[in-house]
């Protein structure tokens, strides 16, 4: 696995390169050699953040920590990381998905999470075609953290979401 490094109001020194290099090595066994990792560092008053991004063949594993030590928010990240992968290994297998990004080892391994995900409850709703400023109202009045619609500039089915800062997110469909 390659690694991409950048920093936000912190320096990436030599240090912090190769605790991240080793930490998120121990993931090597999941990937193939080409995969690339963006791992970007920021700080931001007393807090230190680390987000980690991995493309892997029509999906994206992101995990997003934050601490008052990089190198705790290092382990943290790691943590979540290794986490994510065995739930998605887990719907490789049930799937029967190609998974060129994976390493052989890594599809072939045994060691079954019991990481089940289970849908309890499903919902259905007229989708009515809105500008995203009326879907974060009607987000808001809703009580919710997210909130499906259609636009109706672009006629396409979107999605705005409550971010962690208090400010709005859209997702806008690619196709």
């Amino acid at each position: 696995m390659r690694f991409t490094i950048t920093g936000r109001n912190i320096e990436v020194t030599a240090g912090l390169r190769e605790a991240i290099e080793d930490k998120f090595g121990k993931l090597d066994r999941f990937f193939a050699p080409a995969t690339e990792a963006t791992v970007r560092l920021s700080v931001q008053r007393e807090m230190q953040k680390i987000e980690v991004t991995i493309p892997v063949k029509g999906h994206i594993i992101r995990a997003e920590e934050s601490s008052n030590d990089m190198y705790v928010t290092i382990d943290l990240v790691e943590e979540i990381l290794e986490r994510q992968l065995k739930k998605y290994k887990n719907k490789l297998i049930d799937k029967k998905l190609n998974a060129p990004s994976f390493s052989k080892a890594f599809i072939e391994d045994e060691t079954v999470s019991d990481d089940h995900v289970d849908i309890v409850k499903t919902k259905k709703f007229a989708v009515k075609p809105m500008d995203p400023e009326e879907a974060c109202v009607q987000m808001e009045l809703l009580g919710h953290n997210f909130f499906v619609f259609l636009n109706g500039d672009t006629d396409e089915v979107n999605v705005v979401y409550k971010r962690n800062s208090g400010s709005y997110g859209l997702i806008e469909p690619e196709f």
